[in-house]
């Protein structure tokens, strides 16, 4: 019998993830290797070792980057103490800041400057949570979940905002939005509108998949934010649905008695990494057809940093 392979549409690389890749590819043309790169650009390894191999030395502070060197900021974003560190050590510095990412920054930081308190809807550790926290001066509280709100302690319940991760699942967010709502009736913030385009996409692009498939498996990277929801709501739907970093992590016993496999990946995953996993999965069985979900076609393009738009690739 002939296994239906089952593609999400839209999956895979965003805009502000092609962005920051390019930068750096970019920049390595302009400048000559080594450029470094403060933490992963992406949450993906195979781009990583890729980057790596074109001249890219990936570091987690900025000490430890030679002084003058070329330096890229991640597309999840850094802290001011981070931005002004590289000032004071006179380190020539290009942002990759995915936009929707700085969005964010500049929304909670016109909140901090009318008085108002932040709470900011995230996860504790991710780097894009601990760049925003480091933009917005002044008291910025961090939740995660409904319970979180129950034991927030704020200056002024009148004076309160909040902003989101972009990369999280919209349903859980607004849980913790009505949460907050609930307690601090006069809060104000975005709705889940913080929460990106892409990220919305692949979500939405899940659920259909788990409505024709027997086992969902999402491309990414295991500490990718974005890449877990799109597993969640595979798992919420009722579809056992598995988070794999690439092709030899897919275990056969996972698609026994399995007609239909749905593949997406998160925003950070290339797409070489679903079509050697589409080759697996050739290998394992007789014969797969594959096909790909109707869904939506993005052409979001960001603007590249004005000193590499000339940049030849």
């Amino acid at each position: 019998m002939v296994m239906r392979v089952i593609l999400a549409q839209p999956r895979g690389f965003c805009a502000g993830v092609e962005r920051a890749i390019e930068i750096v590819e970019r920049a390595i043309r302009l400048y000559g290797p080594p450029v470094y790169v403060r933490h992963e650009i992406v949450h993906n390894k195979r781009v990583v070792e890729d980057l790596k191999a074109k001249g890219a030395v990936f570091v987690e502070e900025l000490n430890e980057v030679p002084k003058g060197a070329i330096t890229v900021f991640s597309a999840h974003g850094v802290s001011q103490r981070v931005e002004d560190t590289a000032r004071e050590r006179s380190l020539p510095v290009i942002d990759a800041t995915c936009p929707l990412v700085a969005k964010v920054h500049k929304e909670g930081q016109r909140y901090a400057e009318k008085d108002y308190e932040v709470v900011l809807i995230g996860h504790e550790g991710h780097p894009e949570v601990e760049g925003t926290m480091g933009r917005i001066p002044g008291k910025v509280h961090l939740v995660s979940t409904p319970q979180d709100v129950t034991t927030l302690e704020v200056s002024d319940p009148s004076k309160l905002s909040y902003v989101t991760q972009t990369t999280l699942s919209v349903d859980d967010t607004r849980e913790v939005i009505e949460a907050l709502k609930v307690r601090f009736p006069k809060i104000v913030g975005p709705d889940v509108k913080d929460i990106c385009y892409a990220t919305q996409n692949r979500q939405a692009a899940v659920r259909e998949l788990a409505r024709e498939v027997d086992v969902i498996l999402v491309v990414g990277a295991q500490n990718s934010s974005n890449s877990n929801r799109l597993r969640e709501i595979g798992t919420e739907m009722g579809v056992p649905s598995y988070l794999i970093d690439d092709a030899a992590a897919l275990d056969p016993a996972w698609l026994k008695g399995a007609d239909a496999v749905g593949i997406t990946a998160g925003a950070s995953a290339p797409e070489d990494l679903v079509q050697e996993l589409i080759g697996r999965l050739r290998a394992l069985d007789t014969g797969i057809d594959v096909e790909v979900l109707d869904g939506i076609q993005e052409n979001v393009q960001f603007k590249l940093p004005e000193e590499l738009r000339d940049v030849a690739m």
